[in-house]
């Protein structure tokens, strides 16, 4: 059974009582207000001229470095000169080949339509599996994820291939432990290449100065390289849309010139090099001992995982056009055009590029894809295992070669982006293993609702006026802080919204879906909870509408909720029993001296904002005219409590590591994660909460 907090079967299970059942009946699901969202999401159509107007834009932002990989690609792959011209063709056979089948073939034709909604990377394949498979290693799913329009998923039959591959990765935990860190891994060294690559093709183009000035030291060339990184990536603030028009001319006459030049040297030196499209040289050129110059070949074909990557900037149809026509032939033109000159003129490798750092995280990258892929095209395409199989050698037949050699080569500057990987590889697991435990500490340290309204006499709270937003990231259940806070401070605010921030695996929420809002318990508690899901993508840049398309929501749900029913619902908690009506009515209805006990539940505001219990309306008045006055009435209180003050209540949780835990978890938890979380921003930067109206409820909890 789903639950919104994962919850295992023995809870549901024990306390069966009548606190259970009441609590049940005071904090419901929301699978009726997820139902009543709009389908708001609807599939982009493009136009033709705009195809190829975006085809155009998006050479300046994805192909830059597979456009200047020809600077440095023959350099590094004969290093210490050229023996014999058949290498010369045998390297030119295993670039061509290269760009075929990953860039061309993997990627374009393949791993572009494994999108989530038009989002590419590493993080919208995981998303992908999460929401066809229970891999989240967070357990905060639940069944109204799935009512988003961005949630699109698939059904799979019980018998089917891909039903028995959902099982077999949801049956141990260890196995959805080692997909995360899969992506992690994958975008880690994402990372790693993509601090070094910019530099790398940026140095290689400022290393042709040499060329006509060969007298011209190296630490000239990188004063100039830096010159220009520093104006490249100051002019990434303008956005996207800018970018790409600034640099799509440039880009395209870059590939028009180098593969019109290649076209040249073809014709001019030895037009013999085209051989090179035969795959026999590929065997030939390992059998030559070429396995150990794969490094450099490599590098051909750095800068592919920018096609998935970028792909949220462009639609699939534009990569895939500006890809085939431009970028792929162009590069094989180029790339047979060098090597008809080097055929000729073997001692000018050196001078034609400037060397540089081999780019080893690219590599890991495309395998950390590939498997991905291998789970995508079962769970979410259910491809047929014999296509997988396909996939899955011609795949890591070529990955794993290369991998083989550039391995050797770590020495030799390869480890550089390895050991940035590696340290955004702890930055990352570690932040997500305190994440996950704080979430289980809140998970297991909630109280239930029936238990807060039975504690109502014994503590003798106090109602304030106002609106108390009460932060958890449980969807359910009353979270820890605030019996931690109204056991400290016995006081309750008119109005009480418990406000859970959830994280969804999608790559957008519509802000028309975004709040999902419920009562909990009958109206005279005036207690709501209110859900606010975000996808991956969506930023919440002190966004100062939080607070007032919350209230828009809580206020619209109140509206639909009259219309819907149409008549008072205390009759529906009636059962309870009188104990617990005079709990609720105890912390919900006070006088200007004293407090009244009543089990009459509906209630009503008077001149002073008081809350009086009053008789039900329904035995007054037929329900249509029940339901509008009714609403009228919450209304105008709901307002009342927001006009005299909203408070936001957030938790300020301290997790530290127990006495007797190991050396290891203790600095990953003390000093590592507690270094994250203190230089992160906090929820009340992210929603904007003025300082006056926060209210932090500080707790300390060990794992």
């Amino acid at each position: 059974m789903d639950s919104v907090n994962s919850e295992p079967i023995d809870e549901e299970n024990c306390e069966r009582g009548s606190m259970w059942a009441l609590d049940q009946k005071l904090d419901q699901p929301m699978e009726e207000e997820a139902g009543r969202l709009k389908n708001m999401y609807r599939e982009k159509k493009f136009s033709s001229l705009l195809v190829l107007r975006l085809a155009f834009q998006s050479l300046g932002v994805v192909y830059g470095d597979l456009g200047t990989s020809p600077l440095y690609v023959f350099y590094n792959t004969f290093p210490d000169g050229i023996q014999d011209s058949e290498d010369v063709i045998g390297a030119l056979s295993m670039i061509i080949y290269s760009l075929t089948l990953i860039p061309l073939l993997k990627y374009v034709f393949v791993v572009l339509r494994a999108n989530d909604n038009g989002q590419g990377g590493t993080f919208a394949l995981y998303s992908l599996l999460c929401r066809h498979a229970n891999v989240n290693t967070i357990p905060n799913q639940h069944r109204t994820d799935q009512e988003l329009t961005t949630y699109s998923r698939h059904i799979f039959h019980e018998k089917s291939f891909a039903a028995k591959t959902k099982r077999w990765l949801e049956a141990k935990v260890y196995r959805s432990n080692a997909l995360l860190i899969l992506v992690l891994v994958g975008t880690c060294m994402v990372i790693g290449d993509g601090i070094l690559t910019p530099a790398i093709s940026v140095l290689s183009a400022a290393g042709g100065i040499k060329v006509d000035h060969p007298k011209m030291s190296n630490g000239v060339v990188v004063v100039v390289a830096i010159v220009i990184l520093v104006g490249l990536f100051s002019m990434q603030h303008y956005g996207t849309d800018r970018v790409g028009w600034l640099f799509a001319p440039i880009v395209l006459l870059w590939f028009l010139l180098i593969g019109g030049i290649g076209a040249f040297n073809i014709w001019k030196y030895d037009h013999t090099v085209l051989k090179a499209f035969s795959p026999v040289y590929v065997y030939r050129f390992l059998r030559r001992g070429g396995w150990s110059a794969l490094g450099g070949i490599m590098l051909s074909i750095t800068g592919t995982e920018a096609l998935f990557a970028d792909l949220s900037h462009f639609p699939v149809l534009v990569v895939q056009i500006a890809f085939t026509v431009i970028v792929f032939p162009c590069l094989l033109l180029a790339y047979s055009g060098q090597a008809a000159y080097l055929m000729k003129n073997k001692d000018h490798v050196y001078d034609a590029f400037y060397r540089s750092i081999p780019g080893t995280a690219v590599v890991i990258v495309m395998l950390v894809t590939t498997f991905l892929m291998i789970l995508i095209m079962l769970l979410v395409w259910r491809c047929h295992w014999i296509l997988v199989l396909i996939f899955t050698i011609l795949s890591l037949l070529v990955e794993c070669t290369y991998l083989s050699s550039v391995l050797l080569k770590v020495d030799q500057g390869g480890w550089v982006p390895l050991v940035i990987a590696a340290a955004f590889l702890i930055i990352m697991y570690v932040w997500h293993y305190g994440t996950l435990k704080r979430y289980e500490f809140e998970m297991h340290s909630r109280v239930s609702m029936a238990w807060i309204l039975g504690l109502g006499p014994s503590l003798g709270l106090v109602q304030v006026p106002g609106i108390g937003l009460v932060y958890t990231e449980l969807a359910r259940g009353v979270p820890h802080i605030f019996s931690h806070f109204i056991t400290n401070l016995p006081a309750i605010h008119s109005v009480v919204v418990f406000v859970c921030v959830k994280y969804l695996p999608v790559y957008t929420v519509p802000q028309d879906e975004r709040f999902l809002v419920k009562r909990i318990g009958p109206k005279s508690f005036h207690m709501f909870r209110c859900v606010a899901r975000y996808g991956y993508k969506d930023l919440h840049k002190k966004d100062d509408e939080f607070e007032k398309m919350l209230f828009d929501s809580l206020f619209l749900f109140v509206r639909l909720e009259s219309m819907m029913e149409g008549c008072s619902d205390s009759d529906e908690y009636s059962l309870y029993g009188q104990q617990t009506e005079r709990s609720a009515d105890f912390l919900l209805t006070t006088n200007n001296n004293d407090n009244t006990f009543s089990s009459n539940l509906e209630p009503t505001t008077s001149s002073n904002d008081s809350i009086i219990p009053v008789k039900s309306p329904s035995r007054m008045r037929s329900s249509g005219q029940a339901s509008s006055q009714t609403e009228v009435d919450e209304m105008e209180f709901l307002n009342s409590c927001r006009d005299a003050g909203v408070v936001h209540i957030l938790g300020n949780t301290v997790v530290r590591a127990r006495s007797d835990s190991k050396l290891v978890k203790k600095i990953a938890i003390n000093y590592i994660y507690a270094f994250l979380r203190k230089i992160c921003r906090e929820n009340s930067v992210i929603f904007n909460v003025p300082h006056e109206s926060l209210l932090n409820v500080g707790q300390v909890f060990y794992v």
